[in-house]
């Protein structure tokens, strides 16, 4: 939609967005987006730098006669996105171009993808960034009074894989702004730690003769999902959450034998479909259907006003001679299933309204030999965070289920620091632009700035972004406004931290 290249200023952000979303990154293929940034700062003669992790640095110094003596900032964004689509979606995000479209809700303009995942986040960093370096070689921006350095890193989805395995050097400075963040009123100044890790237990199997016995598929789907850590605690449905709980009360009162069970994609994603397939006597399929709707209605109250769109279906499928689940194994599973945590589990004593421990139980997938699932803990104390960690592992020693545990990462929490001087003079060039007070918070999700802050103690870092609501699903979407928004106060706080 080459309207999209005009919708507002710096009319520089919109060509380069559009640009972008013709761009395949999902996380760990960034290498055709990373090659476009590059060209792109050498076209304005600017130096390029990649470290081995394959994050981009680009290096864009003041006045060259007291370089020495000018403060450093440091820009920074991710160059890769959640690839997440409607199961209906037929989109190939290793080579399709997103389908951007404008919508219009309450009166306001976003910008949304068809079926997919909007790449927002962190698109909105890469565009802000590249306009920068246009506007610099333009002449309409004028920074000689600062050393300034464009941070671009990989995989920032995918467990923050960029920043730990980050150059230091790159990230060195005075000042450090990350822009990642999805209110355009607030400013991030701490977050979360977090473990995610992957399950995997030895698939029992035999084969199924019974010809008495009919296959059920059902489905959980239609929930809104999200993103594991800001959206947490919003009530949301859990659709991993729900098969199993379906699966044990049915399990308790059936003769049941499970195929499969499958749902959720991403660990920091909330699940927002899933799935099961398995037999049951035919002269019990119609009181089964009817158990599992009355357990569903009684479900769906939990979620009244929050999930619209919330459905079970049922499906006739074809399945003969087909390998299902030893019963004592199924058993054991749907136990463990059960027990799971998760959602928020404690509440930060002082700071209003932020989770301080939290667990998305993420995905399940069922294999050929093995049934895997991901977990991912969120926590603003290292130590609880480890904690919630040794009680999950409890929880599979007394399954007594043939288990691995692989595949972890670990990232560290940012202490809030609201009395930093970024911080304060953040708040003036805010008051000063719209004469209102900007929230300053702390955050339960994973960012980069942890990391930054970690082997940079004493630098200043700070997070803010545009408004983007529905991130890390097919809803995702960018207020067109919030984008002038916040490139001023960006611009601003540059020169004044000048």
């Amino acid at each position: 939609m080459e309207e999209l290249k005009h919708l507002g200023n710096p009319i520089e952000f919109w060509e380069y967005f559009y640009a972008i979303s013709k761009i395949p990154r999902c996380s760990g293929k960034e290498e055709e987006i990373r090659i476009y940034i590059n060209s792109e700062a050498k076209k304005f003669g600017f130096e390029t730098e990649i470290d081995d992790a394959k994050n981009l640095l680009v290096k864009i110094p003041g006045n060259a006669k007291s370089v020495d003596t000018l403060p450093t900032i440091v820009l920074q964004s991710h160059m890769d996105i959640v690839c997440e689509k409607n199961k209906d979606s037929e989109h190939d995000f290793a080579r399709d171009p997103l389908k951007l479209e404008l919508i219009e809700i309450d009166n306001e303009k976003w910008v949304t993808a068809k079926g997919t995942t909007l790449g927002a986040d962190n698109g909105v960093g890469i565009a802000y960034q590249l306009a920068i370096m246009k506007q610099l070689y333009d002449g309409k921006l004028d920074l000689n009074s600062i050393n300034l350095k464009l941070l671009f890193t990989v995989d920032e989805e995918m467990g923050l894989k960029g920043a730990s395995q980050l150059k230091r050097e790159f990230a060195k400075g005075n000042y450090l702004v990350n822009i990642d963040s999805e209110d355009d009123s607030t400013f991030t100044v701490g977050c979360a730690g977090g473990i995610q890790f992957r399950t995997k237990f030895k698939l029992y199997k035999q084969r199924f003769l019974n010809t008495n016995l009919v296959p059920v598929k059902i489905q959980v789907k239609g929930l809104l999902g999200g993103h594991s850590g800001v959206d947490i605690d919003k009530g949301r449905a859990h659709a991993v959450n729900i098969i199993s709980q379906i699966l044990w009360k049915v399990n308790k009162e059936f003769d049941i034998n499970i195929i499969s069970i499958d749902g959720g994609n991403l660990s920091n994603a909330i699940p927002r479909e899933a799935q099961a397939e398995f037999f049951i006597h035919e002269s019990k399929k119609a009181n089964l259907i009817d158990f599992i709707r009355q357990n569903f209605k009684e479900i769906e109250k939990l979620y009244d006003g929050i999930e619209p769109n919330m459905e079970l279906i049922f499906e006739n499928i074809n399945k003969e001679n087909e390998y299902v689940m030893k019963k004592d194994f199924q058993d054991k599973l749907l136990n463990l299933f059960y027990v799971m945590p998760t959602g928020p589990l404690i509440f930060h004593p002082r700071i209003k309204n932020l989770v301080h421990t939290s667990m998305n139980f993420a995905t399940i997938k069922t294999r050929d030999q093995v049934v895997k699932i991901r977990i991912s803990i969120r926590s603003v104390s290292n130590y609880h965070k480890e904690v919630l960690h040794d009680k999950v592992l409890s929880l599979l020693d007394f399954s007594d289920l043939e288990y691995e545990t692989y595949k972890y990462v670990k990232y560290p929490s940012w202490p809030p620091k609201f009395d930093s001087k970024l911080n304060q003079i953040a708040k003036e060039v805010y008051l000063d632009l719209f004469n209102d007070d900007v929230k300053i918070q702390a955050i339960h999700a994973g960012l980069e700035c942890a990391y930054f802050s970690d082997y940079f103690p004493e630098m200043d870092v700070i997070s803010f972004g545009p408004d983007i609501k529905g991130g890390h699903s097919p809803d995702e979407r960018l207020r067109i406004k919030s984008v002038e928004k916040i490139w001023k106060i960006l611009i601003n706080l540059i020169k004044k931290l000048a």
